[in-house]
This record gives structure tokens, sequence and C-alpha cells, in this order.
């Protein structure tokens, strides 16, 4: 069969006009629970057909080659009850060349396929083609078969792309659909430049196993293995790929994490479920796994955990003297999550609203999330921050920070911090910035080494850190330029809306006080 796929950024493009052709490319986001798996599938039918192919040139035909993989599925990595008419046709031909009631003919065959492959049961089959609101069909028929139509034009087999590329191309449709996402899009991705930073400074090694308990659509998770892979370039016929284990809450998402792995041509185990409140990944004594490595973007300031969520935890994630952040934010609380997931050695990074780094700073009297913060400062558990441009997230144009965390700090590094402040090493991008591969470089080599440069790193001791009430953000200690002086706007709004939220709080339970107490809260004068 004919390789036309040309480079992989052609497929790239082919893969967005293919996402357009349903109703142009404002409103292709809304379809993406229906365009990956068919895009999905279209890699599984041209493999299938190189696996075939391969045994048809021992046996003879690919008609001797279908029985003898109807008859023993472990022939193939995935077997796909799609039976063309004429052996010699693709396997895709099967849906290619329906012309009626495709939806439900569409759908009648992702479960067949799921049926046949337990890997791909809830992945591939949870989406109805024919799904219909109040009557009217979501995706009619026409468009569907636009759609099928737009995949068919190139192949995706063993001989046309390889798995990266394809991986890179799917990762560049997610991206387009958050794009579009609006507020959604953080749910799922995260950039991949901060992907890449990310993974590049833990320094996965072979074997290793890697947890994301936050995972989307699991892009950080397939980021460690590439790093990986290229740090070991030349002997990867020797080492073992990572061990890839990711939880995630939204159904669609959980699905979406599945295929990326997969087309990616990566193992991983990937848990559906709330993570905070029902952690999947257990051990032999029914407490939490550790790992080797932890990597996360949660999302930023949940706010609907309460004191007794923590209280009541039985996996001792929330020790003494950290425990309960506060209501308004969850981040820490997800610090100390993915603290409890580590082993002895282990190392995570963390991606959290900037707020995260200084609320409760400089006020007076107690503030939980700043308690949490000084745990984990106090006990050397905190190796580096990392401040981001702004505008990199497709659900805020906020900056963000990436934590590192290390339970085994070398000895040069005990009771000090490193901090990098990377707010200016960004470019103007369309619709959100991005960080080059230049400083992608400069930022990776800087926390690697642990290096001082002045206007983008500094190392902090311990005391400092308590003079300034730990605050540990970034900005407050390294200025990038004469006139930049103060903090980002947007850092000020987030810890302003978080100080209101917490006033808001403590008046109403002083009203609750003084109402028991039988004042008049009404006429009382400030």
């Amino acid at each position: 069969m004919q390789n036309n796929n040309g480079n992989g950024k052609s497929l790239e493009s082919w893969i967005w006009e293919a996402a357009c052709s349903i109703r142009g490319a404002k409103d292709a986001p809304k379809y993406k629970d229906y365009i990956l798996p068919l895009i999905f599938t279209k890699r599984l039918c041209d493999v299938f057909d190189d696996e075939l192919d391969r045994i048809a040139s021992e046996v003879g035909s690919r008609r001797k080659a279908f029985q003898l993989v109807m008859a023993d599925h472990k022939l193939v990595r995935f077997y796909l009850p799609l039976i063309p008419d004429d052996p010699a046709q693709p396997v895709w031909s099967v849906i290619r060349k329906l012309s009626d009631k495709i939806g439900e003919r569409v759908t009648t065959s992702m479960r067949a396929i799921a049926r046949e492959n337990p890997l791909l049961q809830g992945i591939i089959d949870r989406v109805d083609f024919n799904a219909t609101t109040h009557g009217q069909r979501d995706l009619d028929d026409d468009r569907l078969s636009n759609l099928i139509e737009a995949i068919s034009t190139k192949r995706l087999g063993l001989d046309d792309v390889e798995a990266d590329i394809i991986g890179k191309s799917y990762e560049y449709l997610i991206r387009k659909f958050a794009e579009g996402g609006g507020q959604s899009a953080g749910e799922f991705y995260t950039p991949p430049e901060v992907g890449t930073i990310i993974s590049r400074v833990l320094q996965p090694e072979p074997g290793m196993e890697i947890y994301d308990p936050t995972c989307g659509s699991g892009g950080l998770l397939v980021k460690c293995e590439i790093a990986m892979e290229e740090s070991a370039k030349g002997r990867m016929r020797t080492i073992a790929p990572l061990k890839l284990f990711g939880q995630e809450y939204i159904p669609e998402t959980w699905a979406m994490a599945n295929m990326n792995m997969i087309i990616h041509d990566m193992e991983g185990q990937i848990e559906i479920g709330d993570t905070f409140k029902n952690p999947k990944f257990r051990n032999s004594q029914g407490g939490l796994r550790t790992f080797d490595r932890a990597v996360a973007n949660p999302m930023w300031n949940q706010d609907w955990f309460t004191e007794t969520d923590y209280d009541n935890d039985e996996f001792d994630r929330f020790p003494p003297g950290a425990g309960f952040p506060g209501k308004s934010s969850a981040d820490w609380g997800w610090v100390q999550h993915i603290h409890a997931s580590l082993n002895d050695r282990g190392r995570a990074a963390v991606v959290l609203d900037t707020g995260a780094a200084s609320r409760g700073s400089g006020n007076a009297g107690t503030n939980k999330e700043k308690s949490v913060r000084k745990w984990f400062v106090d006990n050397d558990i905190v190796e580096s921050v990392l401040y981001l441009p702004e505008n990199l997230f497709y659900n805020t144009t906020a900056p963000g920070i990436v934590l590192f965390l290390n339970k085994a700090k070398p000895e040069d590094r005990y009771n000090r911090v490193l901090l990098v402040n990377a707010s200016r090493m960004f470019e103007k991008g369309d619709p959100k910035n991005f960080i080059p591969d230049e400083g992608i470089g400069r930022i990776v080599e800087t926390l690697i080494g642990w290096k001082e440069e002045e206007k983008l790193s500094r190392i902090v001791g311990h005391a400092e850190l308590q003079k300034n009430d730990y605050n540990i953000s970034p900005s407050r200690y390294i200025h990038t330029g004469e006139a930049e002086t103060y903090r980002p706007i947007a850092e000020i709004v987030a810890e302003l809306n978080a100080i209101e939220k917490e006033a808001k709080e403590t008046d109403k339970a002083l009203r609750n006080i003084l109402k028991q107490l039988g004042v008049d809260v009404l006429n009382t004068t400030t």
C-alpha cells in the first residue's frame, strides 16, 4: 500500500482538516469525542492490515492470514472483527463503504472491536455515533460520512507513520481542541513545553514507575517516556520502558488518555475515579502505592473538599502540622497526596496556581495554606520552584508555577531551595504564548544544574524563606527587569480573591457567634 503521508507536519494538518470537516474549526472541539476514537480506530485498522500482510507473506494470501488470525487472536496485538468482502481490501474499507445507518453501524463496529479486545473496553465503545438530543442527531450521517472520508485519505500503518509521529500529531489535535475548548481545556491538557520541562528535569530512568493522579489526556506521562527514550539513545534495545500509572476522574478524558497511550505505542495503566477521595493505586496492605516519580497538573484552587475529607483520610496523606490547607484551595492537598505517593527516593513535579507559593505569607495570624507550605519547607522536601510565563495555559491567563519535590535531596542542597523566574522567557502565540526550544533548554539546564543566574535564578536558604514568612514564589526573590519590581497583576488578583473569600467565611462565622450572644448584627457598626 502506497505511502502518501508526507512528513509529520502534513499529518498534523490532515488530522485537523479531518476534524474541521464536520462543521469547521470553530465547532471542531465540540466533536472531539467522535473524532478521536475514529482516528484511533483508523490507526488500529491500518496496523492490523500491516500485520495481516506480514502473515500473508509467510502463508501465501491475505485470505489465509485472515483465517489464521480469526483462529488465534494472539497473532496480532489488537484483533479487529472487520472482514471486507474481498480480503485484499483494507480493513478500514468496512467502515468507509457504509452508505446507510452509518452512525448506528459505526457504533456497532466500535463495540465489536472492544468486545474482542478487553484493553479497549470503555475506550472506543463509549461513544454512540447515533446519539440524538430532543430527536435530533448530534452528528448526522452526512457529516459523519464526510469525517470518515476525510480520515480515509491517509494511511496510518506501521510503514507510513511511526508511533512517535502519529503520537505527536494526536497530541497536536488534542492541543487544537484545547485552544477552542475554553475553560474546560485545562481539565485534560497541559502545554507541551511545560510537560517537556517537567519530564527532562525529573530524569526518569529505564524501568521506573511514574504516576499522575490527575492525568487528563495522559500528556505528562507520555512526555516522561519520551524524555527517558531520548536520554537513552544508542542503547534503546537494552533498556526497559517506563511503567506508567494514571488516574482520571472524567470518563471521556480517561478514554482519551488510554487512546493517547496506545497511539504512542506505550503501555500504561489508567484508572478511572476521584483520586482525592478514592485513590485506585494501593499496595498489598491497602495503603497508597508509592512510585519513583510523580507528575501532576491538578485543577487549580478546587474548593469542594472539606476539612472532614482530610480528617477522615485513611491513607496517612495529611500529616500533623500540615493537613487541611483551607476550603478555598486544595492545591496543597494535592501536593500532600503526591508526596505520600512517592517512595523513599521519589521525586515529583506539580503544576500549581502561583498563589499556592505565597498565599497567607505576610498576613497577621495563622493561615492554613501557609502552614502546609511551612511543613514542606521545614521538612526539606521542596527542591525548586519554577515561575512560568503568563498565558500558557488554556483555561487561564495566570502564569502558574511548577513545584519540584525530592524526598532524597543531595546533601549539598539541604536547607536550600532553587527559585527560577522564567516569566519573561516566552514568545507570543495565537491564541496562547509558548516557551521556545531555546528557553526550554535553558530552564531545564538551570533546574538540573542548580545554577544561579542574574534575573533568572537564585538559591535561597531556609532562613531567608522563614524571614519572608514562607513565601516561596520566585517572583518575590528574583526581579527580571528594572521596571519589573512588582508581582504580576494576575498573581495579585488571584491572591486578593482568595483573601476576600477567606474574609467572607470569617465574617460569616463572627456574625453567627454574635447572633448566639444575642447581639443584633444588623445594628452593629464598625
